[in-house]
C-alpha cells in the first residue's frame, strides 16, 4: 500500500506538470487568458503534487530514535500548504473574474486547439482525481486528499472555462466570471474543510465521537473496574490510542497481559491504522474482605499467609494467621520477616491492631520424590481405611498415593463425604484422618486429602 501511495503521487505530479505545459503553451499560441489562467492553476496543482509526493515518501518512513511516533504529520503539514494554494488559487479567480465583471471582459478566444486542450484536461483530471480518491480513502492520506481537491478544482476551473466560451459564443459575455465565481466559492470551502482536519491532527484533535465509542467498548470488560484515562492522535494515516485502566489488584500477572493484549488487538481491530497502548493500575475493590487484604499486602512483600483468624474486640481488631516463610531462613531472618509484614498490616489497617503471627516453612517449589515401595503403600492403604470406618462422615479413600523425599513421605489421596456437608465439618473430618495417619506412621511428613461429594445412587 506505501508502494500505491508514492506511485499514485508520483504520476499525478507528472501529470500536472504536463497539464500545466499543455495549457500555457495552447493560452500563448492561441491568446486564449483563460487557458494561461488555467495554466497558472494547473501549476500551483504541479507544485502541491510535487509536495505531496515528497509528503508521502517521508510519511511512509518507520519510527525511528528522534520519531518515536513516525513520520505521519508530514502529510498534514504538506496537506496545510496545498490548502494555501488553493486558496490563493481561488482568490486569483475571484481577482480575474471581479476584473471581467466590473470592467472589461477578457476577449476569449474559442479556437478548436483550446477547446482540444480543456477537454483532454478534464478527462486526465477525472481520471487522477479518482485515482487520488481510492488511495486516500484507503491509506487515510491527507496528502493525497488535498491532491485530489487540487485535481478536482483543476477539472471544474476547465469545465467553467469550456463552458464560458460557449456562452461567449452566444453572446454572454460574463458567463465565464459568474461560473468562475461559482467555483472560487466552492474551492474555498472544500479548502477550508481539509485545512481544519489537517489542523486537527497536528494539534492533536481527537476524532469525533472516538473517545465514547472507546469507553463503550472498554464496558464490555468485566475485569475492568473503572476507565481512568482515553488519549487519542492522529499522526498522518496511524491512530494513536491510549487507555489506561483500573484492574483488581488481585489479578495474576499473567491475567492482566492477556487482558492488556485482548483490549488492543479490540481497538486496532475497530480503528484502521490504529496502534493502541493500555496500562493497567492495580486497584481495591469496593468488596475487598480484609482476609483477601492481608494477603495482597503480605504477597507485595515476598510472603504467603495463610489460615486468616479475624477477631473484632470491642476496641480493636486481633489478626491470627500462618506465615510461610523460605524454609532455609533461621529463626531470626523468619522473624524479621514476620515483623516486617506486622508493620506494614498495621499501617494499612490500625497501628492499634493486634497482630500474631505462626511461622511455617516454605518449601522449595519442586522436591525430588519416588514412590515408596508397594508393601509400604499397601501398609498406608490399610491405615487410612481404618481410619475412615472409625469415623462417621468420610467415605470411599481412593487414588491413594505415596511418595518419598528428603524430608519424609508425602500422602496424597482423594474421599468422599454428604455433598450438603459444610465444608467446615468435610475439612475438619478430613484433617483428623490426616493426623491420625501421621501418628500412626511417623514417617510421614505430610498427608494432603482431597475432598469429593458422594455420587447419588442411580
Amino acid at each position: 500500500m506505501q508502494n500505491e501511495k508514492q506511485s499514485v503521487a508520483r504520476n499525478s505530479m507528472i501529470a500536472s506538470g504536463l497539464l500545466a505545459t499543455g495549457k500555457f503553451a495552447a493560452g500563448i499560441f492561441t491568446g486564449s487568458i483563460g487557458l494561461i489562467s488555467e495554466g497558472i492553476h494547473s501549476f500551483t496543482d504541479f507544485v502541491a503534487t510535487s509536495i505531496t509526493w515528497l509528503a508521502v515518501r517521508i510519511s511512509d518512513k518507520p519510527a525511528d530514535e528522534d520519531h518515536h511516533f513516525g513520520h505521519g504529520k508530514v502529510e498534514n503539514l504538506a496537506a496545510l500548504f496545498e490548502v494555501l494554494l488553493l486558496l490563493g488559487a481561488a482568490g486569483w479567480i475571484v481577482y480575474e473574474a471581479g476584473t471581467s465583471l466590473l470592467g472589461q471582459a477578457h476577449e476569449i478566444i474559442a479556437a478548436p486547439v483550446v477547446i482540444a486542450v480543456l477537454l483532454i484536461s478534464i478527462v486526465v483530471d477525472y481520471f487522477r482525481v479518482k485515482a487520488l480518491n481510492r488511495v486516500a480513502k484507503a491509506t487515510d492520506s491527507a496528502a493525497l486528499e488535498a491532491d485530489a481537491l487540487h485535481f478536482f478544482s483543476d477539472m471544474l476551473s476547465s469545465a467553467v472555462v469550456l463552458l464560458g466560451m460557449v456562452f461567449v459564443l452566444l453572446g454572454f459575455t460574463r458567463a465565464d466570471a459568474i461560473a468562475a465565481l461559482i467555483v472560487a466559492g466552492f474551492i474555498v470551502v472544500a479548502a477550508l474543510k481539509l485545512g481544519k482536519r489537517s489542523f486537527d491532527s497536528l494539534m492533536d484533535t481527537a476524532p469525533a465521537g472516538a473517545k465514547e465509542e472507546i469507553s463503550t467498548l472498554l464496558d464490555s470488560f468485566p475485569a475492568i473496574l473503572a476507565t481512568e484515562n482515553i488519549r487519542i492522535r492522529n499522526a498522518g494515516a496511524a491512530l494513536f490510542i491510549e487507555v489506561t485502566v483500573a484492574v483488581c489488584r488481585t489479578l495474576p500477572l499473567e491475567r492482566i497481559n492477556a487482558l492488556k493484549q485482548s483490549i488492543a488487538e479490540r481497538l486496532e481491530r475497530q480503528y484502521a491504522h490504529a496502534e493502541a497502548t493500555v496500562i493497567a493500575n492495580p486497584q481495591t475493590r469496593s468488596d475487598e474482605d480484609m482476609a483477601t487484604r492481608i494477603r495482597v499486602i503480605a504477597a507485595n512483600h515476598g510472603a504467603v499467609v495463610q489460615n486468616v483468624a479475624l477477631q473484632q474486640l470491642p476496641e480493636r481488631m486481633s489478626i491470627s494467621m500462618d506465615l510461610a516463610v523460605p524454609a532455609s531462613a533461621s529463626v531470626a531472618q523468619a522473624h524479621d520477616i514476620a515483623s516486617e509484614i506486622e508493620n506494614l498490616l498495621r499501617q494499612a489497617i490500625g497501628e492499634d491492631t493486634e497482630i500474631e503471627t505462626h511461622l511455617e516453612p516454605q518449601m522449595p517449589h519442586w522436591i525430588a520424590s519416588e514412590d515408596v515401595e508397594p508393601d509400604e503403600l499397601a501398609n498406608i492403604r490399610q491405615i487410612l481405611r481404618i481410619a475412615v470406618e472409625k469415623g462417621e462422615m468420610v467415605q470411599d479413600v481412593h487414588n491413594i498415593r505415596a511418595r518419598k523425599t528428603a524430608d519424609g513421605i508425602i500422602v496424597n489421596f482423594h474421599c468422599r463425604v454428604s455433598p450438603a456437608a459444610s465444608i467446615v465439618a468435610a475439612h475438619d473430618a478430613v484433617d483428623h484422618i490426616e493426623r491420625q495417619l501421621r501418628a500412626l506412621y511417623p514417617t510421614i511428613s505430610r498427608a494432603v486429602g482431597h475432598v469429593e461429594p458422594i455420587k447419588p445412587a442411580l
